[in-house]
């Protein structure tokens, strides 16, 4: 059985080749049950996310342990386990959050790749947590970013995460004024947990690719009800969004999204039932809630060139 650890999975999880899986795993027959969420006790949350295709399977496990933080330790801990279903055995024991961080960055950039114009080289990234570099880069893959603006509540994490950005050669800024990057940018990705809007429609200029992963409970928004009424909308699955997206939901319940309206998710983008954008002008978002799909694709590609 092969071990992953989270530094092998940096090292083969190349963002070019994360986002070919996607493509390959939208386009293929997976199953996903729901999501099972257990509270094990008052500060411990398990989740599992399992997944199947014909030649395999696949389980992450997820930890939420809300007192690490005072112990120094990550609140979040995570394993994926992948299984060959020829046989049943189990093939590789991976570190479930880097998979969880590269293959969430690299749904958006597949989304992108279908949404985003062609020439998108400027990108306003909203949040400077964990996943904040891994959208830069994977962005990155699919579309010739070269300038990024990043944005967050503390200063000194944009200023640290554009620093960074900049060694891997980005035109980087951290900015105080949002707007004024938003009206600049191509792509403009938020990565928060914010319940409040952050970015608004307004401040969308006409071609805009809106990039949403953060909230991910219906409580929570990352843009105004005017950005969705704006927007031509795509999502990873449309049972994600109906149960998790607040940006979507809180458009709805305002009277300026209905979900009829919805363009297409993943898997139509991927197998080519819609076409994506439409014109240099269009203003398109992507919200993702996140599926097991893309931690199974994930995982198999990473087993597959791990032997």
């Amino acid at each position: 059985m092969k071990i992953l650890s989270a530094e092998d999975v940096a090292r083969l999880g190349r963002y070019g080749d994360i986002v070919e899986a996607l493509r390959a795993g939208f386009r293929a027959e997976i199953e996903t049950p729901v999501r099972h969420h257990h509270d094990i006790t008052a500060v411990s949350t398990l989740l599992l996310m399992p997944a199947w295709s014909r030649d395999w399977a696949g389980l992450k496990t997820v930890v939420f342990k809300s007192d690490n933080a005072a112990q120094g330790l990550p609140t979040i801990q995570a394993n994926y386990l992948l299984i060959d279903q020829k046989t049943g055995a189990t093939v590789a024991l991976m570190d479930g959050g880097e998979i969880t961080r590269r293959r969430t960055a690299a749904a958006s950039a597949l989304a992108a790749d279908y949404l985003a114009r062609a020439d998108s080289q400027t990108m306003t990234l909203v949040g400077a947590g964990a996943l904040g570099p891994h959208f830069v880069h994977a962005h990155a893959a699919v579309r010739p970013i070269s300038r990024v603006f990043v944005f967050n509540r503390s200063i000194a994490k944009s200023e640290a995460l554009a620093a960074d950005m900049a060694q891997h050669g980005f035109e980087a800024h951290s900015v105080t004024d949002l707007e004024h990057a938003v009206r600049q940018s191509d792509i403009v990705s938020c990565v928060t947990t914010s319940t409040a809007p952050i970015v608004k429609g307004a401040w969308l200029r006409p071609g805009t690719h809106v990039d949403l992963a953060g909230a991910f409970k219906p409580s929570m928004r990352e843009t105004d009800g005017d950005v969705v009424a704006r927007a031509s909308i795509y999502v990873d699955t449309r049972e994600g969004a109906l149960a998790e997206a607040g940006d979507l939901l809180q458009a709805r319940d305002e009277g300026k999204f209905d979900f009829a309206d919805l363009k297409g998710d993943l898997f139509d983008l991927c197998r080519g039932t819609v076409a994506g954008r439409a014109s240099e002008d269009e203003i398109t978002l992507f919200k993702s809630a996140g599926t097991a799909i893309e931690d199974l694709a994930t995982a198999i590609m990473l087993y597959q060139k791990a032997r």
